[in-house]
Parts: structure tokens; sequence; C-alpha cells
């Protein structure tokens, strides 16, 4: 259990998240996370990294469980681990390739968004369900995968949208059966780690350069109403009212 790093062929790095049963991540995952994907990507060998799964889904955000009984500490804490997550695979030096399979809710959204490539399985979805978690954040990420007015409703009613859908607007490279979503992540990646690893790192940084939004800033202006619906208690009403605790601690995007 926890977060791992594997090398399966020369110039790919796979990093692995594994927290059972449904990969709602604690503070600390989120940091191991970040930590992993930026020491990926600093090694001069690897020129393509891989984020994956194991278990029944690719995320479902933060542990609601660990904040319930952390209080603030445990929120600021998420917050914090989340932004470094997210940011370490948005700026990780060469490209990152996340591969999905079930569930990619909340804080997953958040890592998706932010990645270069999303290969997934037919039965993944992806969705924020932030507004019945007492939770607010990563509709940054959830727009650089669907158009403004379709983000909006999906942020406003918690559905989630498909696979398929995804990749008809662009966003997801390909949708395979389930047992296919990590060969064809590799196969991707494979493909992208054929190229010139000093332009590659040059493309990464000269893409984020030219980004119309600044995702960080973004995400930590998200950030400060997930703060104020905690402190001004309406985030424990929210979760009270629609029994979180009952969602087996899947949080959102914090």
């Amino acid at each position: 259990m926890g977060v791992s790093t594997s090398s399966p062929e020369k110039g790919i790095s796979v990093v692995t998240v594994d927290f059972p049963p449904v990969n709602a991540l604690p503070v600390d995952g989120w940091y191991a996370l970040a930590d992993a994907v930026r020491t990926a990507g600093r090694d001069p060998e690897v020129r393509c990294v891989v984020l994956a799964a194991e278990g029944r889904g690719f995320n479902a955000g933060v542990d609601i469980k660990e904040i319930q009984a952390g209080g603030r500490a445990a929120l600021i804490g998420a917050n914090r681990g989340c932004s470094a997550a997210f940011s370490a695979v948005y700026e990780c030096e060469v490209p990152v390739v996340a591969a999905v399979r079930g569930h990619c809710l909340g804080g997953g959204v958040g890592l998706v968004g932010n990645a270069d490539a999303i290969v997934a399985s037919e039965d993944a979805v992806f969705g924020l369900p932030e507004l019945d978690r007492g939770a607010l954040g990563a509709a940054t990420h959830l727009s650089r995968l669907v158009p403004q007015h379709l983000m909006r409703v999906l942020y406003f009613t918690s559905r989630t949208v498909g696979a398929g859908e995804l990749r008809a607007h662009g966003s997801v490279w390909d949708v395979v059966p389930g047992a296919e979503v990590r060969a064809a992540a590799l196969g991707l990646a494979r493909e992208m780690a054929a190229k010139d690893g000093d332009l590659l790192r040059l493309a990464k940084a000269a893409i984020n350069g030219i980004d119309p939004v600044d995702v960080r800033r973004s995400y930590r202006f998200e950030q400060g109403f997930t703060y104020e619906a905690s402190v001004s208690g309406v985030a424990d009403r929210v979760r009270d009212t629609f029994g979180g605790s009952r969602a087996g601690g899947a949080g959102g995007g914090r």
C-alpha cells in the first residue's frame, strides 16, 4: 500500500498509487505522490512518466475521514498535499500519461487534468462530487477536460462523465478495455520516450509556458473557498446531510 515507482522499460517510469479500498489518499499519500513524480521527472534517463493505480479505481480524492478526525490541521494538510501533487504532475520535466481505470473523482480529476495525456478504460468515469462532500476545488482541472458550460453543469450537479465522452472532447487519447489500460498507456509513453530526451524536456517547458491558464494560481484561488466553507461550518453541515461517511472515505479534490 502507498506510492511505488517502477521502470518497466528504458526511458519510462511508472508511478503507481495503491490506497485501498478506493484510492482516497491521506495527506501523506498526496505528498508521497508528488515526491515520486518529481523524482521520476528529474531522472535524466526518464523521458516519460506513467501515472497509474491499483485497486478498484484510479482515484477517489482526499480521505474525508482523516479530515473529519483531524479538523483544520488535516484540512490544511489536504489542501497543501493536493496542491503539491497536482503541481508535480503539471511541472514534471517530461510528459505524464495518466492510465485511468474505474472512478476518477475529485483529486483524481486534479491529477489527470494536469497530465499531458490520458488513456482510460471503457468503464472510467470522471467527476467532481465536491458539492456533495462539503468541499470545493479542481474546477480548474475539470475545465481542461471539458468545455466551459459542461464543466459548470458537472460541477453544480456532481454528475460524472464517461471516458468515451471525454475522448469526443479530445481530452482522452484512447479508450480501451480495463485490462488493457496500462499496456495502452505504456504504448503511448513508449512513443513519446522515443524522442530526444533533451528536446522533449524543452518541449514540455515550452508548452507549459504558453498555457492560457496559470493552473497553480487558479487552483489555490479555489482552495480559499474550500477553507471558507470549512471554517464557516457549511462543509460539516453538507457532509452531515449527505452522509459523507457512507462514501467509503472518498472525498473531493482539495
